[in-house]
């Protein structure tokens, strides 16, 4: 039976008079990818800002190992062991990539957050891993979009997570670079850390991710499995239009 180690409960979070997110229910298995889907504006940013504490929900509960976290600060959610990514990657422009990396460890990581030298340790191990370490003494601000992506995954993984949540990590990426991601995904999921991936690009959902929840005004309209998601009707009607439907099948046919 699988565990669930992230779950929401009628997550709602409005702005004034506009509901951005409304009574959304979800749950994320230990091991698992979830992607989440939907049109520009339909929650998706919103419902990570929820779970990370940046903008608490209004309603609902969210749970973290059958713990309510909806109401702690955002540094507590990750030092519990909740990481994020960010749709537009801000790094510490003025700082080396590892100092960028060694921030994130001392900031989140629960063991690291006293001790300078293992966060030093942990950021090379990061930069190892994410293939950076060659940039480990440039500036941050020197890197390529790409490369700041992958100092955006390191100072997550800094942070020690059993679940890490994505941003539309491969907006702005070439066909090479993308490919890049998803393997680097694919490596972090095998290192034992469950992911939360928000994604517009439906290739990259339906390769990467086990279930999928999708969007649309703020509220849930579908979750299932890839393939059943994109071809149920309200979600092609709201989301995916027809002429991806067209192009799948097309693709189907000659596979």
């Amino acid at each position: 039976m699988s565990e669930t180690l992230l779950e929401g409960r009628g997550v709602t979070k409005r702005f004034g008079g506009l509901t951005a997110v409304s009574a959304v229910d979800f749950t994320v298995q230990k091991g698992e990818i979830l992607g989440v889907i939907g049109p520009n504006g339909a929650g998706k940013t919103t419902l990570l800002n929820c779970i990370t504490g940046l903008d608490p929900a209004n309603e609902g509960e969210i749970l973290f190992r059958d713990e309510r976290i909806e109401t702690m600060k955002p540094h507590t959610i990750t030092r519990m062991g909740i990481a994020r990514t960010f749709q537009i990657v801000q790094p510490f422009a003025g700082l080396a990539v590892r100092e960028n990396v060694v921030m994130g460890a001392l900031f989140g990581s629960q063991k690291s957050k006293k001790e300078v030298k293992r966060a030093q340790e942990l950021a090379d191990e990061m930069l190892a891993f994410v293939g950076l370490s060659d940039k480990a003494a440039q500036l941050a601000s020197q890197l390529t979009l790409a490369e700041r992506k992958r100092l955006e995954f390191a100072k997550s993984l800094a942070t020690e997570p059993e679940v890490l949540l994505l941003d539309e990590v491969n907006a702005g990426l070439n066909t090479t670079e993308i490919e890049n991601a998803i393997s680097l995904i694919h490596k972090v999921r095998e290192q034992g850390v469950t992911i939360l991936v928000i994604e517009h690009l439906m290739k990259v959902i339906t390769d990467l991710s086990d279930r999928v929840v999708v969007l649309h005004h703020g509220e849930k309209i579908a979750e299932g499995l890839p393939r059943e998601v994109t071809s149920d009707e309200q979600v092609i009607k709201a989301y995916l239009g027809e002429k991806y439907v067209a192009m799948m099948k097309k693709l189907d046919e000659e596979s």
